[in-house]
Order: structure tokens, then C-alpha cells, then sequence
């Protein structure tokens, strides 16, 4: 086995520094008691309490708690099913193209994206606000769905459903008794990766976003342009916390799946 040497540990640790040390001093400028956000003047939370008072920010945190929550619950539901047609249907007529289609908003710039998303509503007449948004959001959300139940579906031991359709269910309840429940942390964690993925989006947002719904991270880069306030700090700390909860939980999930199926199989190969 090759030893950790002092090069890639080195390496290692200036990487992450470089990755989280702005957002650890964001965090901790958070609650900083100077409203000069370089300056520190002490510890306080006063920052906290006075956002939780911003009727601007609070509009715009709602509707991007709702956009999330919807997208995400909608974007697992196509995802799942994607992803069910695409390992188990095997061979089809334009699977070629319907896999592509699925995969495509992952390699897209979210650029592209959003204006092409723009170009539909506008052609179709349909006005920008929430509804566009949990469009846009459930569009390129999906895909990322999609790749994580395919990759649980796809180590599924098909044996299971064939010994529930021998004992009398039919397909769907086969699915819903045997399938589903096995591959529900793959589906749990597709929904925490997909509302993390809509909570912080910014790029496709500001294409589909009217002036009756606006976005947390829209509010925030356009309140940024005017000047970093200690409130943007302890908002963006709240948002970075909501966020990591959600990666955290996703992995947490995937993981014990992993675990419990590697015990499963092995009970399974010693009876």
C-alpha cells in the first residue's frame, strides 16, 4: 500500500483551506458586532435578530422554501421514474435519445439553461413566477435523480420481485411492497440533493424568476452589489448550515443503505 507522504498531506490541507476557509471567516464575520464587515468589534447576534426582521429577506426565503420543496418533490417523482424505465425496460426505441435527454442538464451550462427555459415561456405565453421557477428547478434536478436511483436500481437483485410475482402480486405490488421500500434511501437521498441543488441556484433562477417571485440567492446577489452587509453574512451562515445539513443527511442515508444491503447479502449467503 502506497504511505501518505508529507507532499500529499500538504497538498490536501492547502486545498481545503482554500475551499472552506472563505466561508469559515464568513461564518465567523457573522457575528460580528461592527457593522463594517471587515472590522471586528466583538461577538454578537445581533445580526441574526435583525434579519429575522428584514421583511424583504423573509418574502424571499418563503418562496424559495416553497420552489425547493415542490421542485424536488416533483423532480424525485419523474427522476425515479426515468430512472426505472431506463434499467429495467433494457432495450427500447430512442432509449439512446430519451438517456441523453435525461443526462443532458448534467454537462449544460446552466446558462444555456436558463435562457432556453426563458425562450419556452415566453413562446408559450406562460407569465414568470413561481410556477416558472419550480419548472426550471424540476428540469435540472431530475437528472441528478436519475443517476442516483439508476445506481441503486442497478445493484437491485431482480429475485426479490420474481419471488413476490411468484407469491401472487401483481407488478405494481411487487414494486410498492418489494422495490420501492429497498431503494427508498436512494430516492431520500435524490429529494435532499435536489432541494440543496434549487435552494442555492442562482443562474437558472434569474432567467425564470418574475417580478413577483423572487429567489433567496437573487436577493442576496443583488443586495451584494450595493455592498456586503453583516446580514448577508448571517443569512449566507443560515443557508450554508441548511445546506450541509441536507449533504450530510444524503450521505448518511446512501451509507447505511450500502451497509444494510452488505449485511443482507451476506445473510443471505450463509442460509
Amino acid at each position: 500500500m502506497k504511505r501518505f507522504s508529507w507532499f500529499n498531506a500538504t497538498s490536501l490541507t492547502l486545498g481545503f483551506v482554500f475551499l472552506y476557509m472563505p466561508m469559515i471567516i464568513l461564518v465567523i464575520y457573522s457575528f460580528n458586532a461592527s457593522k463594517l464587515v471587515t472590522v471586528w468589534a466583538g461577538f454578537s447576534t445581533k445580526w441574526y435578530v435583525e434579519l429575522f426582521h428584514n421583511e424583504d429577506f423573509l418574502a424571499a426565503a418563503v418562496v424559495t422554501l416553497k420552489v425547493a420543496v415542490v421542485s424536488s418533490t416533483f423532480a424525485t417523482v419523474l427522476g425515479t421514474m426515468a430512472a426505472y424505465v431506463l434499467v429495467r425496460q433494457g432495450r427500447f426505441h430512442g432509449r439512446t435519445l430519451f438517456s441523453g435527454m435525461i443526462y443532458a442538464p448534467l454537462v449544460m451550462p446552466e446558462v444555456i439553461t436558463g435562457l432556453s427555459l426563458l425562450l419556452l415561456f415566453i413562446g408559450i405565453g406562460l407569465d414568470r413566477g413561481i410556477v416558472t421557477i419550480i419548472l426550471a428547478h424540476t428540469t435540472f434536478a431530475m437528472c441528478y435523480v436519475s443517476v442516483v436511483v439508476s445506481s441503486r436500481l442497478t445493484t437491485f437483485d431482480h429475485s426479490l420481485e420474481e419471488a413476490a410475482l411468484d407469491l401472487g402480486c401483481s407488478p405494481f405490488e411487487a414494486f410498492r411492497l418489494v422495490t420501492l421500500p429497498i431503494i427508498a434511501p436512494a430516492i431520500i437521498s435524490g429529494w435532499l440533493l435536489a432541494f440543496t441543488l434549487s435552494l442555492d441556484d442562482l443562474v437558472i433562477a434569474s432567467f425564470t424568476s418574475g417580478p413577483s417571485a423572487t429567489t433567496l440567492p437573487i436577493k442576496i446577489f443583488s443586495a451584494v452589489r450595493l455592498g456586503v452587509s453583516p446580514e448577508i453574512n448571517a443569512l449566507s451562515t443560515i443557508m450554508i448550515g441548511i445546506v450541509t445539513v441536507g449533504v450530510v443527511s444524503a450521505s448518511l442515508i446512501t451509507k447505511r443503505a450500502a451497509v444494510k444491503r452488505a449485511r443482507d447479502e451476506q445473510s443471505a449467503e450463509r442460509s
